[in-house]
């Protein structure tokens, strides 16, 4: 899809359509529906439209435009009308007007700074992707806008321009993402998933560099292997690193403070809960157990192009968690790279196996912060529901840094305790800890579980399990992975100041 600004005025853009937003009250409604014969007022009348968030209403052959169709969608109450909802407005327009034959669609947008523009543009693009890879509808790619335009008060500035290409980066990076996600179990094994991290990383000049089993094993990745070994497919440990560069390419050094951001993402490619199996209802949708990974591999692509300021490396263990005879069994010992001994209660709660090595070796391999993403447990899903990721922390600083972000990228999080207490769930009397602490808190206990490993760097943990798949679609985003936590990757790398 062509994303663009607009320069020439809105009435003489030739498309197939002209879209434009209306609050809730008809609010300050724009001066186009002035010249349409008291349209907006018989159908805000009727109540076939009210103006709420993502309502549309379509009025053909316009009047005093050069676009084929007038379309009103609506804002909500102009009062709290945020860039979050810029973005799923634009999302929800896309994916209302690609199925009625629009091709080519401007959205006058009267609120013009950065942010929005940005936001605008991630939404259009999210809003595009579709999770029909493997469908042999030959008409399928029917149904896409080709051009989505931004018709902003003074056109096409620099600074118009430069918030356009982030939005972009940004889009296209979670998409890349959500495609990912999307790749069913026998098409993303761990191998494939490290080369399409190798893939990515050539592509954007970062270096990447990839463990198999002989290299982990020579370091003591016992938690990872332990998982790895019920499967015929090879687990792998995946290492993207970005540094700064001036604009000759010059490689910089660490900004003041030497801060170093580490993302972590869990990549379970398929998870049959090994000998603790899952029952078969929604199996299925275990191919999304690699969410954390893939976000930490858009988010990388995205950090290559808009370049900030500080050196992030990405850590991205992937295995497949699956039975043969080789199978982990409960009750079972291993050791991690920490020298930790864990015993292994539950072998579906694996994934906090896998990223304890992880977090481990972003300690030795210099990372002064970390965040880590991971469809973790499904007591997050209990706790916080669909729409908020769960967020940990060893260090409230950071964490509060990490939720400034969050907000600015549009994305929610919601903190839960991490008080001692909760530590005391995890006792073994054979090992230095379990993989599980109980029945309850399960959230909380598996963040304090990944603590153990993450300390004492600050440290933030999200646990996605529930915002990471949709399984209904939205009038912004299609049903199936959302690409969540890869935008807030992103911008804390964006607006990073350093460390005292």
């Amino acid at each position: 899809m062509q994303i663009k600004i607009e320069s020439a005025p809105v009435e003489e853009l030739s498309l197939d359509a002209l879209a434009v937003i209306c609050f809730e009250s008809n609010e300050d409604p724009p001066h186009l529906l002035a010249r349409q014969n008291g349209w907006l007022d018989e159908i805000l009348t009727s109540g076939e439209f009210s103006g709420k968030l993502y309502e549309i209403a379509i009025l053909h052959r316009p009047q005093g435009i050069a676009a084929k169709r007038l379309v009103i969608i609506g804002g909500g109450k102009r009062a709290t009308f945020s860039s979050m909802e810029a973005r799923r407005v634009a999302g929800s327009l896309v994916r209302g007007l690609k199925t009625k034959g629009v091709h080519s669609v401007a959205l006058l947008l009267r609120q013009a700074d950065g942010p929005f523009i940005s936001a605008v543009v991630e939404g259009a693009i999210l809003g595009d992707w579709e999770a029909d890879k493997y469908k042999s509808d030959p008409k399928k790619n029917d149904k896409r806008i080709d051009t989505f335009a931004l018709s902003v008060d003074g056109g096409m500035t620099p600074e118009a321009q430069l918030a356009l290409e982030q939005g972009r980066v940004i889009g296209e990076a979670q998409n890349l993402t959500r495609d990912l996600v999307n790749e069913p179990s026998n098409k993303l094994v761990p191998a494939d998933l490290a080369a399409a991290a190798r893939s990515m990383a050539s592509s954007y000049d970062l270096a990447c560099e990839v463990l198999d089993t002989e290299a982990m094993g020579k370091l003591g990745m016992g938690a990872l292997l332990g998982v790895a070994q019920g499967s015929s497919n090879e687990p792998f440990f995946i290492v993207i690193r970005y540094q700064p560069a001036d604009r000759s390419g010059k490689q910089l050094g660490k900004p003041a403070g030497s801060d170093h951001l580490a993302l972590i993402g869990k990549g379970v490619t398929f998870d049959t809960g090994g000998l603790s199996i899952k029952p078969s209802e929604g199996m299925e949708r275990m191919k999304y157990d690699m969410a954390g990974a893939a976000a930490v591999i858009g988010a990388m692509r995205a950090i290559a192009q808009l370049k900030p300021a500080i050196p992030v490396t990405a850590y991205i263990p992937t295995v497949e968690n699956m039975i043969n005879g080789n199978a982990q069994r409960p009750g079972d010992i291993v050791t991690a790279l920490s020298g930790k001994t864990i015993e292994v209660l539950n072998t579906d709660a694996e994934g906090r196996l896998i990223l304890a090595d992880a977090l481990t070796y972003a300690n030795r391999n210099g990372a002064t912060h970390i965040v880590d993403a991971a469809t973790l447990t499904g007591a997050i899903g209990v706790a916080l529901g669909h729409h908020n990721m769960g967020a940990f922390t060893n260090n409230e600083t950071f964490l509060a840094k990490f939720m400034a972000a969050a907000r600015s990228a549009g994305e929610k999080a919601w903190q839960l305790p991490m008080d001692e207490e909760y530590k005391d769930y995890l006792k073994s009397a054979f090992a230095d800890l379990p993989n599980i602490g109980g029945r309850y808190g399960g959230s909380i206990t598996a963040a304090w579980f990944l603590r153990e490993f993450a300390d004492p760097t600050p440290w933030v943990h999200l646990d996605i399990a529930s915002t990471a798949w949709l399984d209904e679609g939205k009038a912004w985003l299609s049903k199936g992975p959302s690409g969540v936590a890869m935008r807030s990757f992103v911008q804390l790398a964006i607006d990073w100041t350093s460390s005292s």
